[in-house]
């Protein structure tokens, strides 16, 4: 979606029937512990006497379930969070049945019924954490699904243009799931040299934000500034709730992320610790090598057969290289020859310059839909990105990675601001987050900003994340030139 478009976005309804519905499914649990237990005897057969119907189970189902929902209401739960890690959730909902199941075993040690299943009740609970947890990720799928949609999504201004803002947006523009469209910035420093960037637009100064609420259909104001800016700051959020809009406000923390603060507790004194931003270096970046060559080396086999028939099919369109090498600028600037299966005619450098004038196209990031210089076969290789293979042979000499920024050339970083180095400082990769939000469809400027938050919050499980979501965008052809 695009600022030109004009998409309705929808908002979600109250999900006021989430509680009911891990009520029902914990009821449901019950009842799969009773056929478990009584019905099909699973561990321990049942003795005579206490074979029953499911009745005399109804008080116990009846605490069992209000004091979950009691608890999981306590815990937050039931609160709309977005960003809550599945983990949490899965944590919450794990201690919430663990204390409802101790609670009606004590009761059934105070009443001594007759008839009572302690084996039972352990297959309720884990059946319950079950049934619960596997509707979580349902949901998440169908909430990511419906967002995808336009559904659900908070149309987001940012005020304020300065490192603050700019991590907001990269959060925004990496994390989609979470259901902000960052729609444009509003500042009164003109002299920031931060430009439109893809979608997001510069909407002019701070005394414009009514109107720009109204014409933009502004959902969200999420404002950046310095906490210098005290004053500023409470008129804004003033007039921003008079034009029907909600309000959040980051705090500068002196620029930090707060992704690296520690917060600890000194009677009642709240202390925060600085620690170090989170960096692909040491144990961390020789674990990522490591991870590279083994995936590498395991689908070794698979792969030498691809590298063979991508040959075979190029050697038998014509006369050129079955490789193309290219200078690309590496981490923290460091040139290395860059290898890909040729897709194009013999000598198509030539007429680069040409095609990215014809075409208007952003010299940093040019991507020319059917570019006439594409062979046959190649435009087969680039639809199913397997010219992109020999990538990997720049990977096991150790100047890319699987995951991370896609390498530029020279010249193309002859014509970067200072802040788009950033995406320098990390080795470059075969797929990252660029990649999977639409590849050649995405803008330069929001490139770079995927590019920096993946720096900044790197982790193999945003690597593997990565790699995993690279698989259906391939298949799919998205963005794909």
């Amino acid at each position: 979606m695009t600022s030109t478009e004009t998409t309705e976005i929808t908002k979600l309804p109250p999900r006021l029937w989430i509680p009911w519905l891990d009520a029902g499914l914990t009821v449901l649990a019950f009842v799969t512990a009773y056929i478990m237990r009584y019905e099909m005897q699973i561990i321990r057969p049942v003795m005579e006497i206490n074979a029953t119907s499911f009745d005399p189970y109804w008080p116990y189902v009846t605490v069992y379930v209000l004091w979950l929902t009691l608890f999981y209401r306590g815990a937050g739960l039931y609160r709309s969070v977005r960003g809550r890690a599945y983990m949490e959730e899965f944590y919450t909902i794990l201690n919430g049945v663990t204390n409802s199941t101790l609670v009606v075993m004590a009761l059934s040690f105070i009443f001594q019924p007759l008839v009572f299943s302690r084996l039972m009740m352990v297959y309720a609970a884990v059946t319950t954490v079950t049934f619960l947890s596997v509707a979580r990720v349902i949901q998440r799928m169908v909430q990511a699904n419906q967002r995808a949609k336009g559904i659900g999504i908070e149309r987001v201004l940012i005020v304020g243009a300065q490192e603050v803002g700019q991590a907001v947006l990269r959060t925004m523009l990496a994390r989609k799931e979470l259901g902000y469209f960052p729609v444009g910035f509003i500042d009164d420093d003109r002299d920031l040299g931060w430009q439109s960037k893809g979608q997001v637009r510069d909407l002019g100064g701070l005394s414009g934000l009514p109107k720009v609420i109204r014409d933009e259909k502004i959902d969200l104001v999420v404002i950046t500034l310095r906490w210098a800016h005290h004053d500023e700051i409470v008129k804004i959020i003033e007039s921003a709730q008079q034009a029907g809009a909600f309000v959040r406000v980051v705090p500068d923390l002196f620029q930090l992320n707060l992704r690296h603060v520690q917060i600890e507790n000194l009677d009642g004194i709240p202390l925060l610790g600085v620690g170090q931003k989170a960096s692909i270096q040491g144990a961390s970046r020789l674990l990522k090598r490591v991870i590279d060559l083994v995936l590498i080396g395991l689908t070794s086999p698979l792969l030498l057969l691809i590298f063979a028939a991508v040959a075979l099919a190029i050697r038998m369109e014509g006369v050129g290289p079955v490789f193309y090498s290219q200078k690309r600028m590496g981490e923290k600037g460091k040139l290395f020859d860059f290898y890909k299966f040729r897709s194009m005619i013999p000598d198509a450098d030539k007429y680069r310059e040409e095609l990215v004038q014809q075409h208007n196209q952003d010299p940093r990031h040019p991507k020319i839909v059917d570019d006439p210089r594409i062979t046959r076969v190649g435009r087969l290789l680039r639809k199913t990105s397997l010219d992109e293979l020999p990538n990997l042979f720049n990977v096991i000499r150790g100047e890319m990675s699987l995951v991370g920024p896609r390498p530029p050339t020279p010249d193309e970083v002859e014509l970067y601001q200072p802040w788009h180095l950033q995406r320098l400082q990390a080795i470059p990769g075969l797929t990252g987050l660029w990649q999977v939000s639409g590849r050649s469809d995405v803008p330069f400027d929001e490139m770079c900003l995927l590019d920096i938050y993946y720096i900044e919050n790197w982790s193999i499980r945003l690597d593997a994340q990565i790699l995993l979501m690279t698989i259906p965008r391939v298949l799919l052809r998205q963005g794909a030139y």
